[in-house]
């Protein structure tokens, strides 16, 4: 190939060409080693393989109205455990994440499962989410999340406004937070990329027209998923925000969304049947 050449460019074109090899081997190792750290985009968990519920709670860490609903699960045959977050969840989102990606790990290891199911409760879909969009640790399956502000609340905004107030989760569910838009693919202060909702698991988004701490309620609906306004199902829910995790109908909602099938858009025909 370069029999025709001076030895001195000889030398030269094999120098680059070495150095071009090189090259592509030190690209194509960082990308190796990218997928082998979880860079491959997780697949989707087979719906009619469910594992263990984890159920995260919101802002303060209350764990109460969610042990209701891992009773009620539990009846339906469903493993369920609540998550227990440091700091009574009001510090980083993101150290909240780093507890439920460990709590996942141990579930799938006790159970032997191939994945997990997830209902956040307010800020604990924010949680779920957070976690869900870097390394996971663990197959998830499906989302589910209770008024969640995934666009952050206005409340937030307020409470940031007074000194010492708003604790660094708060500050993080303002909608105007850098969290948030990286989360949510938009621009920040410091840039934002991707989308609502990440690849693998099925979110289902489920929130009430009278939520009075996600403000406005809307806030809860993610792109991408599955989003049902509880009275697009059964229009005399009065339920608010704390009353979600208690709530019958709302149980009942999440037991329909955990089936081992695909999730359903419930809509006000299933009204009946969920409130009996």
């Amino acid at each position: 190939m370069f029999g025709s050449l001076a030895p001195a460019r000889r030398r030269l074109a094999v120098g680059c060409c070495v150095a071009l090899v090189l090259a592509l081997m030190a690209v194509l190792g960082g990308v190796l080693a990218h997928r082998g750290s979880g860079g491959e985009p997780p697949r989707a968990v087979p719906a009619d393989q469910p594992g263990p519920v984890l159920l995260v709670p919101g802002y303060g860490g209350s764990t109460s109205g969610l042990a209701v609903l891992a009773a009620r699960l539990r009846q339906h045959g469903k493993d369920a455990e609540v998550v227990s977050l440091p700091g009574n969840a009001q510090g980083d989102l993101a150290a909240q994440a780093d507890v439920l990606a460990a709590a996942a790990r141990a579930a799938v290891a006790r159970t032997g499962a191939p994945s997990v199911d997830v209902v956040g409760y307010s800020a604990g879909g924010v949680v779920a989410r957070l976690w869900l969009s870097g390394d996971r640790g663990a197959p998830v399956r499906r989302v589910v999340s209770l008024g969640s502000p995934q666009h952050g609340t206005a409340l937030a905004s307020l409470g940031a406004l007074v000194a010492g107030q708003c604790p660094l989760a708060c500050q993080q569910l303002d909608p105007a937070s850098d969290l948030l838009a990286r989360l949510n693919g938009r621009p920040g202060r410091s840039g934002g990329s991707g989308g609502e909702v990440p690849s693998g698991p099925v979110f289902v988004s489920l929130w009430t027209s009278s939520d009075e701490v996600v403000i406005p309620p809307e806030s809860a609906v993610l792109a991408g998923g599955i989003n049902i306004r509880i009275q697009d199902v059964c229009p005399a829910s009065a339920v608010g925000h704390g009353g979600l995790p208690g709530d019958p109908l709302v149980a009942a909602m999440v037991l329909a969304e955990l089936q081992p099938s695909d999730p359903v858009q419930l809509t006000a025909r299933d009204c009946a049947r969920l409130s009996s």
